[in-house]
This record gives structure tokens, sequence and C-alpha cells, in this order.
């Protein structure tokens, strides 16, 4: 039984299916929804115009579209009252019923449409047809504002669904009755409206829509670029603990040696110390096969230190950067994570300078203190013309990531005359100095 009802539902024309759809629409939106309570919103206020006004003023602009309603509803409501001359029946008609059409779209703008249109015969039976037909003149302004409202709050889809419903009731009241036709003074003015107020709507999604893309592909940027830091990190680091492993496994092989008839049970601890080091180079080298890249290449030279910042600011010298180094403190090795950190973090701050303050001095301050290792690199404002980069940003990730590997702490931001500067401090206890 399933399959024939699938084949059924398959072998249905793509125009029954369109013809199905909308007819599901209609009934969703002009009935299900008619009934439900959806109060107009406050207008957001943080637009180009609006957030320049004080903020008393942009409290009270926050209502605008519910006083531009008011308005439309007071209007209706005089001149009902200056047809109605004074005659209660006549005011209801001509006044009541229109201006609580027009105020309920605040609430229920669905209920609102199908009220404007049911009240519409009653304004014109009772002006006798003088004022035209099908619409009465309060009539014909509810519909318009009410149609335009409505479109407004709702979807397009809704707001096409009640202008058809408009046509076919104006169609069906002219055929049965002659006499004077008004309903092109009403179907015309409210597809205009609707049509600016439909353009309007599919500009503000369509804006949205970009806008919600530009963050999602701002967030998912950000991220790729952290794994691309936290990955070249990692292969670094790779050459640094391989080299303490090795020299453990090597000490560890040649200790008996150095030991006159070493006991069994020393012999047999250093075995398995080698052993256990030469298993975690195994693992490690899987582990930089995980995060190798495709055009990864190995480093021929060992992972460079600050011994080595000498080289790293002369070749920068060279490339017209004028960079000025200062050392402070007792000048000591530390671990070798810490210098290779060190060295990339000057190296990608220099790199920064060139790239972003052409013509711009630099200086580099190293400070060994007792508790670890303190950087600064300071440069003043570009001098140059200043092209754009779209990696901006990049170098400063991989900083923070190295910096906080080390449970250190980083900070970048402008300086006072238009330059930039990076601190960082790499806490270094004495017993890793000592290693």
């Amino acid at each position: 039984m399933a399959a024939v009802t699938d084949t059924r539902e398959t072998s249905r024309s793509p125009e029954f299916r369109l013809a199905q759809g909308a007819l599901g629409g209609l009934r969703q939106d002009l009935f299900h929804d008619a009934f439900d309570y959806r109060p107009l919103p406050p207008m957001a206020v943080d637009g180009p115009l609006t957030r320049r006004l004080p903020g008393r003023i942009r409290g009270k602009v926050r209502w605008t579209p519910h006083a531009i309603v008011a308005a439309f509803a007071l209007f209706v409501f005089a001149m009902g009252m200056d047809l109605g001359s004074g005659n209660g029946v006549f005011v209801l008609v001509f006044a009541g019923m229109p201006t609580v059409a027009v105020l309920l779209t605040l609430v229920r703008p669905v209920l609102a449409f199908w009220a404007s249109l049911a009240f519409t015969p009653f304004v014109a039976f009772l002006g006798s047809y003088d004022y035209g037909w099908p619409w009465g003149p309060t009539s014909g302004i509810a519909q318009v504002v009410v149609m335009t409202v409505v479109a407004a709050r709702t979807r397009p889809r809704t707001g096409a669904w009640i202008w058809v419903v408009t046509l076919t009731y104006a169609f069906f009241a002219t055929t049965l009755r002659g006499g004077s036709d008004n309903a092109v003074s009403v179907l015309f003015p409210s597809a205009l409206a609707m049509l600016v107020v439909t353009v309007l709507q599919v500009r503000r999604e369509a804006e949205q829509t970009v806008t919600a893309q530009q963050t999602v592909t701002a967030v998912e940027r950000s991220r790729r670029t952290l794994l691309e830091e936290r990955t070249t990190i990692a292969r670094e680091l790779h050459d640094v603990v391989a080299h303490h492993m090795s020299v453990v496994a090597i000490q560890a092989e040649a200790a008996p040696y150095r030991v006159e008839n070493p006991p069994p049970e020393l012999e047999q601890a250093f075995v398995t110390i080698r052993e256990n080091a030469v298993a975690a180079l195994t693992e490690l080298r899987r582990v930089l096969g995980v995060v190798r890249a495709e055009d990864y290449e190995a480093p021929d030279a060992p992972q460079p230190t600050l011994a080595e910042l000498d080289g790293l600011i002369g070749n920068v010298r060279e490339a017209g950067l004028d960079v000025e180094k200062t050392v402070t403190g007792a000048v000591r090795e530390l671990p070798q994570g810490v210098e290779l950190s060190a060295y990339r973090i000057i190296q990608e701050a220099l790199s920064n300078v060139l790239r972003h303050a052409p013509g711009a001095g630099a200086k580099v301050e190293v400070s060994y203190v007792l508790g670890g290792l303190g950087l600064r690199i300071v440069n003043g404002p570009a001098r140059g013309l200043v092209k754009p980069s779209p990696g901006a940003g990049h170098g400063i990730t991989g900083m923070r990531e190295r910096v906080s590997m080390l449970n250190g702490e980083m900070t970048s931001e402008p300086t006072e005359d238009g330059g930039y500067e990076v601190t960082a401090f790499i806490p270094v206890t004495r017993e890793e100095t000592d290693q």
C-alpha cells in the first residue's frame, strides 16, 4: 500500500504540487494564523540615522510605527465622524468599524484584514452607494492601510494572498451589482504600496542573510587560522621534543657503561628507559604525520633560538626596517620551547611592521627576569603607503597561541602616536632553566 502511495505522489505533476503548496500556504496564512496574537514590536533604533539621536529622543522614536498606524486610524475616524453627521448608527459604521480594523493591525494583523473586508459592505450599503461601490470613503482608506500594514508585518506570500482575496471580492461585488465602481481606487494603490513593502522586506532579509553569512565565514576563517597556527607550532615543537627524547634514549643506553659492574636491576631500568624513549619517539613521528601538511618539508637546520636573534634583526635591517635591540637582565639558556616561541614572536612582530608600517622604526626589548622572559616589540607610525594584506591578523593569532601554550601573557594594541606595541611574558621556573 505504501508503494502505491509513493507512486501516486511521485507521478503528480510539478504544477499540481505547486498548486497544492500554494493552497496550503493560503490556508496557513489566512485561516490558521488569523487569530494569532502578534503585537507590533518597537522599531529598531540602530540605523545610521536613529543611532545619532539623543537617548531620550531615540527611546520615543522606537514607537514611530505605532504612531503612524494610530494617525491613520484617527484620520479615518475623523472622516467617519464628518460623514456620520451626528447620527449614532452612521458614526458607528462610517467611523467605528474602519477605525477598529486599522487599530487591530497592531495586535492581530491577519484578523484585521478580514475585519476590514467584512466591514466594507456595511459602509457601502449605509452610504446608499453615494460614494461608490464596493468601498465607501472610510472603508476604502482603511482597506489600503490595513493591507499595507499586514504586508509589512507578514511574509510576502501573505501579502500576495490578501491582495488576491481583495481582488476576488471586488470582482464578485461589482458583478452582482452595477453602479459606480471604485475598486480600482483601492486595488491599485494597495498593490503599489504592498509592492514597495515587499521590495523593502526582500532587501532587508537579503542584508540579514549576507550579514549572517559573513559572520559565519569570519568565525570559520578564524577557526581555520587558529588550527593552522597550532599545527605550525606543533610541527616546530616536534623537533624540540624529539631532540630531548633522543638524548634520553642515548643517555639511558650509555649509562650502564659508566658504572663498573652495575647491578642487573640498574641495567634493566636503563633498558626500560631507553625502550620507552624510543617508543615515545615513534609515536611522536606518527603525530607529526597527522599534523603535517601535504606541502610540508622538514627543516634542514635546527629550530632557531634567541642566540640567533642578531641574524634575524640583520635580515630585517637589510629589508629596510630600522631596528633597535635591547637586552636586559642576566642572559641565560632557557628551555628550547621557550626560546623557539620567543624567536618566532619577535620574527612575526617584525614581519608585521614591514607589512603594515612601512618606513617606521622598531624596537625589540628582551628582558631576562627571575620568573621568566619578557618581550616587547614596538614600532612607530607608518611613513609610507600601507598596502592591504589578506593575511592581516593571522600573525597575532599565532603569537597568542605560542604564549598561551607556555602559560604566558600577551598584549597587542596601538600606541598613542599611531604605532603598534606587542608585549609578552613567558614564565620559566628555576627547575626548567636548570634542565
